[in-house]
């Protein structure tokens, strides 16, 4: 049994798991997620047998007590080759860190991590039900702050301003075409009517949906499109549909093409 645990925010944790699962399906294990056996229980995973509180508390304490092992990929330079052997190793360990990576087999069982990882219909529908009002090209912004405003001295925190430059350049695009955009946001300053005088376009109708952090990730992943900073939230969100994403700091906001959105595949092997 591997027990997968780790810290940090929702989709860090479900990209960390997503990457042991995939890794111990390849090779007969069975896994366990620590971190959704108590947290984030909107997902298909929690009612699975992926997951168990009393099973949870065991390990943690195991392993707390060194009487558990763990193969720990915690540092950028681990060596991933020596950890991987102690999984193979050893009939129960913990494996934790965020710098667990197995890319092919990751992409190898993709289908299942997803089907894994499908949000509960009380919050889904309420968000299908909303978004089924508008028909245009769904455009999905993701506006982090928050931790942004620290996190890599601010360097992905972005002003209103330059998502309003992205939006009015994907507009460009389609110069015929309504185009709806959906903002997913942590900072509660940010409205509509502020985005609309910023995009002074007929064609560009703004919505904030207001919704929680699942129901946002879902949103998102409803769009036809994803602009937003490098984050793992509007990554996972590319996941389920395969949504093109424009990652903000790989491209001007002057200069936006077809070609700078591109799908999980690609952005999944280049996490900030």
């Amino acid at each position: 049994m591997i027990f997968v645990r780790d810290k940090s925010q929702m989709c860090n944790n479900l990209l960390q798991f997503a990457h042991v699962y995939a890794w111990a399906r390849e090779h007969g294990r069975s896994v366990m997620s620590m971190r959704f056996s108590y947290k984030y229980k909107f997902f298909k995973i929690s009612k699975s047998g992926l997951v168990s509180f009393p099973l949870y508390i065991v390990a943690k304490y195991l392993a707390a007590l060194k009487l558990l092992p763990t193969a720990s990929f915690k540092h950028a330079e681990c060596d991933a080759e020596a950890l991987e052997r102690m999984m193979l190793s050893h009939r129960y360990i913990v494996v934790s860190g965020w710098y667990v990576r197995f890319y092919d087999l990751f992409l190898k069982y993709r289908s299942e991590i997803c089907d894994l990882f499908t949000i509960d219909t009380d919050y889904t529908m309420s968000v299908k039900q909303k978004m089924q009002h508008w028909d245009g090209i769904r455009l999905g912004v993701h506006i982090r702050r928050g931790d942004y405003a620290v996190w890599k001295d601010g360097i992905y925190c972005y002003s209103n301003e330059k998502y309003a430059q992205y939006i009015v350049q994907f507009a460009n695009l389609f110069p015929e075409k309504i185009i709806d955009v959906f903002l997913s946001t942590n900072d509660q300053s940010v409205t509509s009517d502020i985005f609309s005088q910023l995009v002074p376009n007929n064609r560009v109708h703004i919505h904030l949906l207001g919704g929680n952090a699942v129901e946002d990730l879902f949103m998102l992943s409803e769009c036809d499109y994803i602009i937003g900073p490098p984050s793992t939230f509007s990554l996972v969100a590319t996941m389920y549909r395969d949504v093109p994403l424009c990652r903000m700091d790989t491209v001007d906001s002057e200069k936006l093409q077809m070609s700078d959105f591109r799908l999980f595949d690609y952005w999944f092997r280049r996490v900030v």
